[in-house]
């Protein structure tokens, strides 16, 4: 097994001595701004790359969006979603994400801001999300479509990939989930092995899953569990980033798995010193791992 990066375990010590208390042990608005304190970086920006707010037409109501647009920017379109669980995270947590990638890959990155749970159930925030990428397909996504998600934001990217094989459309044409949560089970290795004391637990994710599902039904249903798929081959080329020190480490492993014996052009890239959320720790610590993997993406998008 490979050893902690030594950036990522220094991090877990500074939360440890700050007495940051589990996500799971906080009301819904204490967990959010807490939350939002460990990801927001301030005064973060990638030099050339413009945002612009604005809202689009959704199922339930006007739904936000952030597009990023780098100066150089050329090729596909990425339609962004962000993680925490489906009830965590928003535009801002995930800013200094969006602006790396959009300038890593030169290409304009549109964040969607879904309904969260658990004010908004399953499939709601899937609903959102595949409205504004119906959206981004529309009117920017003209050289092509690219979906990227984090952790619940990865979930919910191949909830709308899913979505659009069975109703034709939108083409996208890549899906990059980064530690996805891809089944609603917690009988794995990685699970076991990872329970506590690397950022995400055992226990957020049982908080996460009953403040989203309405029923346990909800969790067998593919749109909610993508690893459960009966037709895995309707799912574009796929990029799968798993974690060694994470729960869900295991069964994004076993989607990609999936996904490359039914035919789907996939790619498993194992970042096996780091932990689930590592993505967003680009300032205090600033983790040159997650540099590197913001890198990789891009390559990914560029395809």
């Amino acid at each position: 097994m490979a050893e902690l990066d030594p950036q990522v375990e220094a991090y877990l010590h500074d939360l440890s001595a700050e007495g940051i208390p589990p996500l799971y042990t906080l009301g819904v608005s204490e967990a959010r701004e807490t939350y939002r304190r460990l990801c927001v970086v301030d005064g973060a920006t990638e030099t050339g790359v413009e945002t612009t707010d604005r809202r689009v037409p959704g199922p339930a109501g006007p739904i936000p969006i952030r597009t990023y647009d780098p100066s150089d920017a050329v090729g596909p379109v990425v339609a962004f979603f962000h993680g925490g669980g489906w009830m965590l995270g928003g535009l801002d947590t995930h800013d200094a994400l969006c602006r790396a990638l959009g300038a890593a890959a030169e290409s304009v990155v549109v964040a969607v801001d879904y309904r969260r749970a658990p004010e908004h159930r399953f499939p709601a925030p899937l609903a959102d999300c595949y409205a504004a990428t119906e959206w981004i397909d529309a009117e920017v996504a003209d050289d092509g479509l690219v979906l990227v998600g984090d952790s619940a934001g990865g979930n919910l990217a191949a909830g709308v990939s899913l979505l659009a094989a069975r109703r034709g459309g939108p083409t996208v044409d890549r899906q990059v989930l980064a530690y996805p949560v891809t089944n609603h089970a917690f009988d794995t290795n990685s699970y076991t092995e990872n329970a506590q004391g690397y950022f995400l637990t055992r226990k957020d994710m049982e908080r996460f899953w009953n403040a989203y599902l309405r029923s346990d039904a909800d969790g067998r249903h593919p749109h909610a569990s993508p690893l459960r798929t009966e037709t895995p081959s309707a799912f574009p080329p796929t990029t799968v980033l798993t974690c060694g020190f994470d729960p869900l480490r295991d069964e994004g492993r076993a989607y990609a798995d999936r996904l490359d014996a039914a035919g789907v052009p996939t790619t498993h890239r194992s970042y096996d010193d780091v932990i689930h959320g590592f993505l967003t720790m680009l300032d205090d610590p600033d983790l040159d791992r997650a540099r590197d993997a913001i890198d990789d993406i891009a390559a990914d998008v560029r395809q």
